[in-house]
């Protein structure tokens, strides 16, 4: 019976598989292939089809995130791409928001425009914001630039005009004419991917999604063909940044939507933990080999957002990158993974990241040529990782190219040990994640202080007591197979696929309500059938919100909307429902002003079962070390011995007070002083902080 689910997310070092089959769950690292991505995945198949005995035909569903449209617009590798745009606002773009993100800094580099400005070129057309056409499309314009865009060897096309939004057929038309004109030219036009005001932030997200289009559209076919020739049937769903999976037409059609897939994944994960466990206020910790996400969960629910932006050129600064409006689950992604790189800049102050040795050549210790010390050749330094039984003993690493590593960057600069510089280097890593969270949290309103800590990815739970430490939180929670913990995610997300449109529409009398009622009903159409091509037999479930302000502000707040249909009185209960999430964001409310609605939005999914509450925890029980090792104690700076138990070995009320190290095959968890470990009746990790 096909049955079996496979999931394959593409990091930056690993490319991690998930395979789960009556009711068990097989998992396991492979490294990533940077020049072919792909081969990554089959690898990784391949080996779970080995050890599992599970043939092509067994499975019933493949999901796949990947990184790769991310990695293209960071390092400037799309396609190259014209972008069309109503006459006279070619250089928009490139104006972005007129500020400057950086107020002082006089060397201030803005992140230039993925279309350069001899490719951007205007058509005459206009059309207003209630969408009655001021000037008609000239289609004999179009010839003149449908042989510049065949002189330049254009790839892909964004089409972006003015109030799109509200009236989409001169983009349409402009559509059929290239598709006829210039057949192998990808067209992405700004009212299908982001069909929402501000054209700045519409353009961007359009120019984003042509820019990768044609990489995504060959590397997607390229694996959806290959495994068709190994074998699988079943059909290969690709994860959204909104953390839901969408078909291969889909992705196909608007790449900009994967951008975030895999870290969505790895917040679906603790979402589902938290409901688990019973947890109302998460703080989802995912650390790979490139980078670490972080992601406020309540009430087992992550944040969500329509807004994002990539490739910044500044760390943590808003406004340094390219805005995205697409739905996606908000976190922060920092340059603080297993490969991230350790140097001592001319004020003897140690940075980590953001760059990597990513897979190829990877830390010192992977010995392919990799020479600049990583936060992983810190942790084989301290002891906290085996070289002889790293990624479950497929790879061995080598310690004494850590030591050098680390003394010729590091030790010898600061004067400093290789103990004391590969501990600098970790309490760095550390701090920066620290910081990322508190700025997270503190931008949206939220407290981080006594929240669960749920740690996931290949690096995190080596790190996550003491971040949980430096963030004043008390319980850290490893899931099982927390090292794939995104790829585990993939196969708990449902098919998902978010809508938005821009009405603007005051709350006073001129309220239509009808139209509104027309308008989500379009909107679910739409929705019903991208989704239905993934879930074509499940019930779907339908949310809707607004984006909302006092009448004049220039930034708006997502309400959740009732269902509908609606009626007279929907006016006044939105006023209340505004009203109550202003006051709950800035803690006021504005007496006798008028409030106003920007966009609508309709989220679809299919359901997805609720998991079992997690039972009492057992009765603690004291297990058998199954070696020793010698840890590094921050306290007295030196190394210490310390028990190593295997994960696999313990069972549900397994005890015991660190230091300590919990071995698996795909991460190891840090259990340091002052911290107990138990093993709760699902198999998590629960470390408590018993210190003072």
């Amino acid at each position: 019976m096909k049955n079996a689910h496979l999931a394959a997310d593409i990091g930056g070092t690993f490319t991690d598989i998930a395979v789960t089959h009556q009711g068990k769950l097989f998992t396991c690292k492979v490294p990533t292939v940077p020049s072919a991505p792909e081969e990554g995945i089959f690898h990784g198949i391949r080996r779970a089809m080995a050890e599992t005995g599970l043939t092509a035909e067994d499975f019933s569903l493949i999901v796949h995130g990947t990184t790769l449209a991310t990695n293209a617009l960071i390092e400037r590798k799309g396609a190259r791409t014209a972008m069309l745009v109503t006459d006279g606002f070619r250089d928009a773009v490139e104006m972005a928001f007129e500020n400057r993100f950086e107020q002082y800094d006089i060397f201030m580099d803005k992140p230039p425009p993925l279309v350069p400005r001899e490719l951007r070129f205007g058509v005459p057309e206009r059309v207003d914001a209630n969408g009655n056409v001021l000037i008609p499309l000239d289609e004999r314009a179009l010839e003149s630039l449908v042989a510049a865009l065949r002189k330049n060897e254009i790839e892909a096309v964004a089409v972006g005009l003015m109030h799109s939004y509200a009236a989409p057929g001169h983009e349409r038309r402009i559509a059929e004419i290239l598709s006829r004109e210039l057949p192998d030219v990808l067209v992405s036009l700004s009212s299908e991917v982001s069909p929402e005001i501000r054209e700045y932030e519409r353009w961007s997200t359009t120019a984003a999604n042509a820019y990768v289009q044609p990489l995504m559209s060959r590397y997607l076919g390229r694996l959806s063909s290959e495994l068709v020739k190994m074998g699988f049937s079943c059909p290969l769903r690709l994860m959204t940044s909104g953390g839901g999976l969408a078909s291969l037409e889909t992705a196909r059609r608007f790449p900009i939507r994967l951008v975030e897939s895999g870290p969505a994944g790895g917040a679906i994960l603790a979402a589902r933990v938290a409901r688990e466990c019973g947890l109302d206020r998460v703080l989802s910790f995912d650390m790979g080999g490139t980078t670490a996400k972080i992601c406020l969960i309540d009430d087992g629910e992550p944040q969500q957002s329509r807004t994002f932006e990539v490739a910044r050129q500044y760390r943590f600064l808003k406004g340094s990158g390219l805005p995205l409006r697409i739905p996606v689950i908000e976190m922060v992604e920092i340059g603080a993974g297993g490969g991230s790189i350790a140097r001592v800049d001319g004020m003897s102050r140690i940075h980590v990241g953001p760059e990597s040795a990513g897979a190829v050549p990877g830390p010192a210790c992977y010995g392919q040529g990799g020479h600049g010390p990583t936060v992983t050749d810190a942790n084989v330094t301290l002891g906290r990782i085996d070289p002889d039984n790293f990624a479950g003993g497929t790879m061995q690493l080598d310690a004494t190219l850590s030591h050098k590593a680390i003394d010729a960057d590091v030790g010898a600069p600061l004067s400093l040990s290789t103990l004391g510089a590969a501990f600098g280097i970790s309490e760095v890593v550390e701090e920066n994640m620290a910081n990322a969270a508190r700025v997270h949290a503190v931008e949206r309103g939220k407290e981080i202080r006594d929240r669960t800590l749920v740690a996931f990815g290949g690096g995190a739970a080596l790190h996550a007591a003491r971040l949980a430490r430096k963030l004043n939180i008390n319980e850290v929670i490893v899931p099982v197979a927390a090292g794939v913990g995104s790829a585990v995610g993939f196969l708990q997300a449902p098919v998902a696929y978010e809508v938005g449109r821009s009405r603007y529409a005051m709350l006073d009398d001129t309220f239509d309500t009808a139209g509104l009622n027309a308008l989500y009903t379009e909107m679910r159409a739409e929705a019903e059938q991208i989704v239905a091509e993934a879930a074509p037999e499940s019930g779907l479930i339908e949310t809707r919100t607004a984006d909302m302000r006092y009448h004049g502000q220039g930034h708006e707040i997502t309400v959740t909307l009732p269902a509908g249909p609606y009626d007279g009185t929907l006016r006044e209960e939105l006023t209340d429902l505004f009203e109550a999430a202003y006051a709950a964001t800035y803690s006021r409310r504005i007496p006798g002003l008028a409030v106003e609605v920007m966009n609508w939005t309709l989220r679809l999914s299919a359901r997805v079962e609720d998991p079992a509450p997690c039972p009492p925890m057992p009765a603690a029980t004291a297990p058998e070390p199954s070696a020793m090792r010698e840890l590094f104690d921050p306290d007295t700076g030196s190394l210490t011995t310390a028990p190593v138990y295997r994960r696999e070995a313990l069972v549900p009320g397994a005890a015991f007070a660190g230091p300590a190290v919990i071995a698996e095959d795909e991460t190891t968890t840090i259990v340091p002083a002052g911290f107990t470990a138990r093993l709760n009746a699902i198999g998590y990790i629960v470390m408590q902080w018993e210190g003072s």
